[in-house]
C-alpha cells in the first residue's frame, strides 16, 4: 500500500510517472480543482472521475491560484492540507499541484486519456483542445445538488456568525 506522501508528486515526477503508466497501457484520467473544504460532493465527483479509467490524477490549485480566482479569504485550508486529504482518498492515485490560473499546461504535459470536469463547467473545459487533439475524451460529471464549498461556507457563516 502506498503512503499518502508517495501519492503527492511534483509536475516533473508526475510527467515521468505518466509516461510509465502510458507504457503499461493504463487509461489515465485527469481532473482538477481547489477541493478547499472536502465534502460529499467532492467524493462523489472523484468516484465518478476514477470510474472513467484505471488511474486518477488530481490537479490541485495552489493557494495562490485559488486566491486569484476565488478571492480572499480562500482557500480555507492550505495546499499541503488539501493535497494530503485528496491523496488519502482511495479513488485518488496521484495529486499534483499547479500554480497557474487554469491547468491547461499541466494537462498538456500529462496528456490524459480522459479529462473530467463538473457539468457546471460545460461552457469551458481548460485543456479540452489538447486532450481531444491527442485522441482523448472529455467527460462531464453530474453535480450533487446543494453541495458546494461556497454553499458549505455560507451555511457555516449562517450557523456561527460572520466575523468582520
Amino acid at each position: 500500500m502506498r503512503t499518502i506522501e508517495s501519492k503527492i508528486l511534483t509536475r516533473a515526477a508526475m510527467a515521468a510517472e505518466r509516461e510509465r503508466l502510458r507504457q503499461a497501457g493504463r487509461k489515465v484520467v485527469f481532473t482538477n480543482g481547489s477541493f478547499d473544504l472536502l465534502h460529499d460532493g467532492h467524493v462523489t465527483y472523484l468516484q465518478f472521475a476514477r470510474a472513467q479509467g484505471d488511474v486518477l490524477i488530481v490537479g490541485l490549485n495552489s493557494d495562490a491560484s485559488v486566491r486569484r480566482y476565488k478571492g480572499p479569504p480562500r482557500p480555507i485550508l492550505e495546499q499541503a492540507h488539501r493535497a494530503r486529504m485528496l491523496a488519502a482518498l482511495e479513488m485518488v492515485d496521484y495529486v499534483v499541484l499547479f500554480d497557474e490560473d487554469e491547468p491547461r499546461d499541466l494537462i498538456a504535459a500529462l496528456l490524459p486519456d480522459v479529462l473530467v470536469k463538473a457539468a457546471d463547467w460545460a461552457h469551458y473545459v481548460s485543456g479540452r483542445d489538447v486532450v481531444e487533439a491527442h485522441g482523448g475524451k472529455v467527460v462531464l460529471a453530474p453535480l450533487v445538488p446543494g453541495l458546494s464549498t461556497t454553499e458549505l461556507i455560507r451555511r457555516i457563516r449562517a450557523a456561527y456568525g460572520a466575523e468582520g
